[in-house]
């Protein structure tokens, strides 16, 4: 079986080919996976990056894994709705926040992982641990902020951990 594609969406602040993404990157085509990141900088509002996401994956015709940090997760997320993905890998994902205008998006009806950091102070964990008792995902809670940048190494254990059980 050939391995997925995967494909990252980056946080509100940061950019497409940020530390957390390049190792996860690297960890994905360490398996022989397909690995791009779309670049969403100078796009604020979240549905604008769905589309955004929704067309760079649409001549995609490998399967494919979604990936996406915070903002991206949420993203990420929506997107899935659309697509048809074999897996969501979300990290500290912008879950039941205040401010953004859509609500927060239906679990696509595939394998979920989250991972979050106990002394996240932008998101809240428990956003994820509510997001996760809601559709049974995976929910992989660690010591770190949100960022997660100090997290790399768990977190790339269980992005590929995951990519091994979907494939």
């Amino acid at each position: 079986m050939t391995m997925p594609t995967v494909i990252f969406s980056h946080g509100q602040e940061s950019g497409p080919w940020g530390t957390k993404i390049r190792a996860m990157a690297d960890a994905v085509r360490a398996l022989g996976c397909d690995a791009d990141s779309i670049d969403y900088q100078g796009i604020r509002d979240p549905m604008d990056r769905v589309s955004k996401l929704l067309d760079a994956c649409s001549g995609i015709e490998d399967r494919l894994i979604l990936v996406g940090s915070s903002m991206g997760g949420f993203v990420a997320t929506a997107a899935a709705a659309e697509l048809d993905i074999a897996g969501l890998f979300v990290l500290a994902p912008a879950f039941y926040m205040p401010g953004f205008d859509a609500a927060t998006p239906t679990a696509p009806a595939v394998p979920v992982f989250i991972v979050h950091g106990w002394h996240d102070d932008i998101v809240p964990v428990e956003n994820s641990i509510r997001y996760a008792g809601n559709c049974a995902a995976t929910l992989h809670i660690v010591d770190g902020d949100h960022r997660l940048t100090n997290n790399i190494d768990d977190i790339n254990d269980c992005l590929v951990r995951f990519i091994d059980r979907l494939s």
